[in-house]
């Protein structure tokens, strides 16, 4: 039986330029007979309660006023199913996430969070990075030597007069290999790519820079499956398995893989590295959609 429903990509502006996933994923839904546009989340003309679902695809202007964000996504939820759910939107939107993964026993990079106020303790030897709680596409982030302290002091400073909590994480000796990310749809794995490290020049906070360099296919390792895994088992607020997920990974100087991000709000997904992608997303969203309006697919 078709359901005739009404879905909701929910963007922004920086989105509806630079969305490479969302023709694929509107393509799918309409498709599969699903009544599909995209909407920039701050539009104040859009009627999300006309919506019977809304999925956050590239809202990527959140970290510049997060508080409005997290209402806007409450208050899309009271009237529409949101995908993911506002509880998850919540805690993945601040990087401290990382302090419970790492609390429920999963391998993530070693991170220090200094919020305004605090004191940063800086790494003594090796590079390190720095980077505020609240950002995408490591917006406000650069890497420093030993010999860069001075500057990377400056720059704790200027991200906490901001208002942000900073994080500082060893730079891992082994990113040069590649960033990992694995996609999962439904809980279920979906595809991967790896990519070259973002942060290339040392000193350097360069917020125009490309986010995901050298994209190429990945077949990710058992290890690394297994690790996305915990991570996705960790997270609070989840009702049932997430309509999307990806798990960013990356090798620690031991050879162990550990999360480096776990992004369940507004990733790219990659969706031109995965020919049946769009249609298992659009699968996802017509399957439950229709099991809230209570219809047999």
């Amino acid at each position: 039986m078709t359901v005739t429903t009404r879905v909701a990509l929910a963007t922004s502006a920086p989105g509806l330029d630079a969305d490479s996933d969302m023709p694929a994923l509107l393509e799918a839904l309409r498709a599969r007979g699903l009544d599909a546009e995209a909407a920039a989340w701050d539009d104040e003309d859009f009627d999300w309660s006309g919506c019977d679902a809304v999925v956050i695809r590239s809202t990527w202007d959140y970290p510049l006023r997060r508080p409005e964000f997290l209402a806007w996504a409450d208050a899309v939820q009271a009237v529409a199913r949101l995908d993911n759910p506002a509880g998850v939107v919540r805690w993945n939107t601040d990087k401290v996430y990382l302090r419970d993964l790492a609390g429920r026993g999963v391998p993530v990079v070693p991170t220090r969070f200094v919020a305004p106020g605090e004191e940063a303790v800086l790494p003594d030897g090796g590079e390190f990075v720095v980077k505020p709680s609240v950002s995408a596409g490591a917006y406000g982030a650069a890497r420093y030597t030993a010999a860069q302290r001075d500057l990377a002091v400056g720059h704790v400073a200027a991200l906490h007069d901001a208002g942000s909590t900073v994080m500082v994480q060893p730079y891992l000796s082994r990113i040069d290999e590649g960033e990992r990310a694995l996609v999962f749809l439904g809980g279920a794995f979906s595809h991967a790519i790896r990519k070259d490290p973002v942060l290339t020049e040392p000193g350097v906070v360069d917020n125009d820079r490309v986010p995901h360099p050298n994209l190429r296919p990945h077949r990710p390792s058992a290890a690394e499956l297994a690790l996305a895994r915990a991570a996705l088992a960790a997270v609070p607020e989840r009702q049932e398995e997430l309509l999307y997920a990806r798990v960013d990974i990356a090798y620690a100087d031991d050879g162990s893989p550990v999360v480096m991000e776990l992004e369940l709000v507004e990733p790219n997904l990659f969706m031109d590295h995965e020919a049946q992608g769009p249609a298992r997303f659009a699968d996802l969203v017509y399957r439950r959609t229709a099991e809230r309006a209570g219809v047999t697919t």
